[in-house]
């Protein structure tokens, strides 16, 4: 088994292995190539959004500057928009449900690194997958970290750290982030719709 087939299957595997090396490099090319593109180009950003991602949905409008690990491990749903500066390492599958907002500098990460110092320095990494719901909001400066479920409708406040499951219609946030409320219709603020 390969050390991607070991990625794929959510074990732990050898962070430094020469062929997730090159997958890198690949990815690494077409972010930068998408960063260096005008808003004008948007034929050409889907066209390099699809090449770098295992799926995107339609609408998905993404600003720069994007940084990602692989690429091919996230999938993006429909009318997705994220924010300038966003990091989503996706060792692990990262899923980006339809109508969700990133807010700027936010950061995904789906791997960890071993504890025990002798391990992490051979480059032990235990993928797990991010699962981000439908018409979910992140606040700009947040992270989420690995094995994380945010559910549908939650909003995440700005500069949160996402530790642990988070569930549908709720606002969310802190160091680590917790729960404070649910959403109600008390939260409207009469948008015509």
């Amino acid at each position: 088994m390969t050390e991607w087939d070991k990625m794929q299957e959510h074990q732990i595997y050898n962070d430094f292995d020469a062929d997730l090396f090159n997958l890198r490099v690949k990815a690494k090319k077409l972010f930068k190539e998408f960063n260096r593109t005008e808003d004008e180009e948007v034929e050409r950003r889907q066209e390099i959004m699809h090449k770098l991602f295992k799926k995107v949905g339609e609408r998905v409008w993404i600003e720069p500057d994007l940084a990602c690990e692989f690429g091919k491990n996230i999938t993006i749903g429909n009318d997705v928009y994220i924010n300038f500066g966003c990091t989503l390492l996706d060792c692990g599958q990262i899923t980006i449900g339809n109508n969700t907002l990133l807010g700027p500098n936010v950061s995904i990460y789906s791997g960890n690194h071993s504890l025990d110092a002798a391990e992490r320095i051979a480059g032990a990494l235990i993928p797990e997958p991010i699962t981000i719901g439908n018409r979910v909001w992140i606040g700009g400066g947040s992270t989420v970290l690995s094995g994380v479920t945010i559910g549908d409708d939650t909003v995440i406040g700005a500069g949160s750290v996402v530790t642990h499951d988070i569930p549908s219609g709720v606002v969310a946030a802190g160091n680590p982030c917790r729960v404070l409320r649910k959403i109600t219709d008390k939260d409207k603020v009469g948008f015509p719709i």
